[in-house]
């Protein structure tokens, strides 16, 4: 499904050639486990005679049990390998794209849409920052020494509207049916690894909670990762989807920690946020982007909603 030409133009940890070799190990997998299975058949077979003949066959039937176990030892051994070198170099492979979706950078975006106008003063408008400090809601200077670079405090009618902000948003949310939910920050690699998430790369992209004391855990950068843990490993009646989730949150990401001086809220390590999660049926194919289109919509109501400019 995944060509050596996507791999490559995506410009991932993985070339073309890493693509061949996953498929080569994936398939001598296949080939070992039939083995495994072939082996087991027949190591059944020889317990039942066991159980049936007459002593004089007993000793050749010992030894062929005894050679049939020390083949699936083998077997069992080199199974294990591959399927650890496939999952880690699957692992790697990027995630299929919207065909729509341009490939390359920034530059290769196409402007689908601009709602509103953006407005226009006769005076140098002031940023976010510098009107949060100079009203006293926002402080994010001098802060090294408590939480460390990328990190906030928001005081008085700056913590008051984050709390409007997250309400207006759930109450919005809750009256077109979402199921409200909330969930943990702490989760499990294997959740993130779901997600397309490795807490593993370098650098990682998750804070990991000290492993000598606390064994595979890492904090969420979204609740889509506890929202998507909930629903992994067990089946959806097709009667109740499409299932809508709204989840607010607290976020921790390892942005980039420069030392330089702050320039707003933005690439900060922790903040709050209300996600739209979807599960979607696959019967006709077009449910995904349906509901992906639903939720843009949503998105727009709330920006109009809220009188901001937006493209």
């Amino acid at each position: 499904a995944l060509s050596e030409r996507e791999v490559e133009q995506r410009r991932g940890p993985l070339g073309g050639a890493a693509l061949r070799e996953i498929v080569r190990t994936w398939s001598r997998l296949g080939k070992v486990r039939d083995g495994i299975a072939r082996l087991e058949a027949e190591k059944g077979r020889v317990a039942q005679e066991v159980r049936e003949i007459m002593l004089p066959e007993l000793a050749a039937l010992r030894e062929r049990g005894r050679s049939l176990r020390g083949q699936l030892r083998v077997l069992e051994a080199e199974e294990s390998d591959l399927e650890q070198r496939f999952y880690l170099g699957a692992l790697q492979l990027p995630n299929r794209t919207h065909p729509a979706v341009p490939i390359g950078d920034q530059s290769q975006a196409r402007l689908l849409e601009v709602v509103g106008k953006k407005p226009v003063f006769d005076f140098k408008p002031k940023g976010h920052l510098e009107l949060g400090e100079g009203l006293g809601i926002i402080r994010q200077r001098r802060l090294s020494h408590v939480s460390g670079h990328r990190s906030y405090y928001l005081c008085g009618a700056g913590a008051l509207l984050q709390h409007a902000l997250v309400n207006f948003t759930l109450q919005k949310l809750l009256s077109k049916g979402f199921l409200p939910m909330t969930v943990p920050d702490l989760l499990r690699g294997a959740v993130f690894e779901g997600c397309g998430v490795q807490p593993s790369a370098t650098p990682s992209p998750v804070y990991t909670i000290d492993p000598a004391r606390f064994e595979d855990l890492c904090l969420a950068g979204t609740s889509e990762v506890g929202i998507a843990g909930y629903f992994m490993d067990h089946a959806v009646q097709l009667q109740d989807l499409p299932v809508r989730v709204v989840c607010s949150s607290t976020c921790y990401r390892t942005e980039t920690d420069t030392g330089r001086e702050p320039w707003g809220l933005y690439r900060v390590h922790q903040f709050t946020k209300v996600e739209m999660f979807g599960v979607t049926a696959a019967e006709r194919g077009t449910e995904s982007e349906e509901l992906l289109d639903e939720f843009l919509g949503i998105q727009k109501e709330i920006f109009s909603d809220l009188g901001l400019h937006y493209r």
